[in-house]
């Protein structure tokens, strides 16, 4: 079992307990008053693409890999604190076991004066986990090709739209994108394989000619600097998901604001 299966296999048992505690009934009804009342999230496909940056700042404290990035990074402060350096949209990992998060880091986020798009960054199965992004204040959810057949992840991406969210489906091999005809809101490439970890930016831009064109392209992990975003705008990308690479520094929004400073100018 590679990390992702076992990651995966962790997820549904922690879904059983979550749905014993908190039914989906009960969650039902919070989604559909919440919605009842408007509440609306920005679009991160359109923030994207009108962006000059393209930048999806991430907000991470662990990975399994890396173990803890910065154990205390709080969500009420980083992500507001992102998007004043410029970041085009944010997504915030909710996964506890394996990332250190949870599904209030979005409600902080929020709640502390966050409005661009929010990514809920999970390993989505089940469309429990649906509602579970719409209610803490999501704007899309992302998907993993290689966790889902593609008739569940047909059924979870139109359950999303139905509860207006916005997909970003990850693909990270030719096998994946098999999957690009659903047409998702947004096409992601992790250049970083899942099960090994091993990371090669040179993924985006093999499996570049394999995307819908009518869809926002994002690249994932491994992305560093200025060039390598330049020749990936040209390649086709509107987005850029970025995570350790400002989480690693002690004040993340400040590289940021260094970065986005580099390439607007």
């Amino acid at each position: 079992m590679d990390i992702l299966e076992e990651i995966v296999a962790r997820k549904r048992v922690d879904l059983q307990q979550m749905k014993a505690r908190h039914t989906e009934r009960i969650i039902h009804q919070e989604v559909e008053q919440l919605m009842s009342q408007d509440f609306s999230v920005p679009s991160m496909s359109q923030s994207l693409k009108s962006s000059s940056t393209g930048i999806i700042a991430e907000f991470k404290r662990r990975s399994p890999s890396k173990g803890w990035i910065m154990e205390k990074a709080d969500a009420a402060v980083v992500p507001l604190s992102y998007q004043q350096a410029g970041a085009s949209a944010l997504s915030i990992l909710t996964d506890t076991p394996y990332f250190g998060g949870d599904d209030s880091d979005i409600l902080k986020a929020r709640n502390s004066g966050v409005t661009l798009p929010i990514l809920y960054k999970n390993f989505v199965v089940d469309e429990y986990q649906l509602f579970q992004a719409r209610l803490c204040g999501a704007s899309a959810v992302l998907l993993i090709a290689a966790c889902l057949n593609k008739d569940e992840c047909r059924m979870l991406l139109n359950m999303a739209h139905e509860l207006n969210l916005e997909v970003l489906l990850e693909m990270h091999s030719e096998a994946d994108t098999e999957y690009a005809d659903l047409l998702p809101d947004m096409c992601g490439i992790n250049n970083r394989n899942l099960g090994t970890f091993h990371t090669d930016v040179q993924t985006s831009f093999r499996l570049a000619s394999r995307l819908p064109e009518e869809v926002c392209w994002v690249s994932e992990s491994g992305l560093k600097d200025l060039a390598t975003l330049e020749a990936l705008r040209l390649a086709g990308y509107n987005g850029f998901l970025m995570g350790e690479r400002f989480m690693k520094e002690a004040d993340p929004a400040q590289a940021l604001n260094e970065f986005t400073g580099i390439i607007t100018k």
